[in-house]
C-alpha cells in the first residue's frame, strides 16, 4: 500500500510529526508494509494502490474528483485555520508601503503553482474585483512552493503572494526566520482545509478516518505540534465552493491570474 502526506512537509518538526501520525495510523489499520513513492503528485494521487494521501482542494475538483474518494479534512487550531476551514494570507515585503490590495495593481505576483487553491485560486478570487481588462499584475512568476514564494517576496523579487494560512502558521511557529521579511496585508475568502484522499476502491473511508483520529488521540504531542484537533468527515461537494470562486472571477472577466 502507498501512503504519503505530501502537502505539509516543512519545517522539519511538522514533517516528522506527520510521519509519526501516518505510521501509527497504518499500524492501527493492521498494515505492516508501506511502499514509499516519490513519483509526481498527480501520479501518486491516482495510483490504484494509494491507501492514504492529501491533496489540494482545487485539483480535487478539477482533475481527481471521479477518481479518488475523500476521507476527511483536518480541523486545525491555528490563528487562520479553524473548524475545518482555512484561507490564504496575502503577503507583501515587510518594508513595502502598500496598505490596500488595489495599490499592487501593475505589480509583480508570485504563485506556488497554477493549480493551487491557496496560492492561485483564492488569490484570483481576491483580485478579480480589482483587475482591469482581465489583468492585475505586470508580471507573474511560479515559485514551486509557498516557502519559495515567501522568500521571493521577502527578497524583493515579487510584490505579492497568497500563502496557505496553515503553512504560514507552521513557519511562524517553527521557522520564524522564513516569514520575518513579510507582512500580512489581508486575507482571502475561506475554503475547506486540504482533503485526505484514498483510491477509488479499497478500505472504507470511515475506517481510514477512524484510524487517523485514534492515532491523534494516542499521540497528543504530535496532535499539538500539528495543531490538528481531529479529522472531520468530508465529501466532494464540500469543495464545490472552490469552483464557485473560479466562476465568480470569470464573471468579472478574470479567468486567468495575470
Amino acid at each position: 500500500m502507498i501512503a504519503e502526506l505530501p502537502m505539509y512537509i516543512a519545517p522539519t518538526q511538522v514533517q516528522q510529526a506527520s510521519e509519526q501520525w501516518l505510521a501509527l495510523t497504518l499500524r492501527l489499520l493492521g498494515i505492516t508494509t508501506r511502499v514509499r513513492d516519490d513519483e509526481p503528485l498527480e501520479q501518486l494521487w491516482l495510483n490504484p494502490r494509494l491507501l492514504l494521501s492529501q491533496t489540494c482542494g482545487y485539483p480535487l475538483m478539477t482533475r481527481l474528483k471521479d477518481q479518488v474518494r475523500v476521507v476527511g479534512r483536518p480541523c486545525f487550531d491555528l490563528p487562520d485555520a479553524k473548524a475545518g476551514e482555512h484561507c490564504s494570507l496575502l503577503v507583501v515585503n515587510q518594508q513595502a508601503p502598500w496598505q490596500q490590495l488595489a495599490e499592487l495593481r501593475g505589480g509583480r505576483g508570485v504563485i506556488n503553482s497554477e493549480d493551487s487553491n491557496s496560492g492561485m485560486n483564492l488569490l484570483r478570487h481576491a483580485l478579480a474585483p480589482l483587475a482591469q481588462k482581465g489583468r492585475f499584475f505586470s508580471h507573474l512568476s511560479i515559485s514551486g512552493s509557498h516557502r519559495e514564494s515567501l522568500r521571493r517576496v521577502a527578497a524583493g523579487e515579487a510584490d505579492l503572494a497568497a500563502i496557505d494560512s496553515v503553512t504560514f502558521a507552521y513557519l511562524a511557529r517553527y521557522a520564524p526566520e522564513v516569514v520575518h521579511g513579510v507582512r500580512v496585508l489581508g486575507r482571502t475568502a475561506s475554503s475547506p482545509t486540504l482533503p485526505y484522499i484514498t483510491s477509488a476502491h479499497g478500505l472504507p473511508v470511515e475506517q481510514l478516518r477512524e484510524a487517523m483520529n485514534s492515532a491523534l488521540l494516542q499521540l497528543p504531542e504530535v496532535a499539538h505540534l500539528l495543531a490538528i484537533k481531529a479529522v472531520l468527515p468530508a465529501q466532494l461537494h464540500d469543495y464545490a465552493v472552490l469552483l464557485g470562486y473560479q466562476r465568480q472571477a470569470a464573471h468579472l472577466g478574470f479567468t486567468q491570474l495575470d
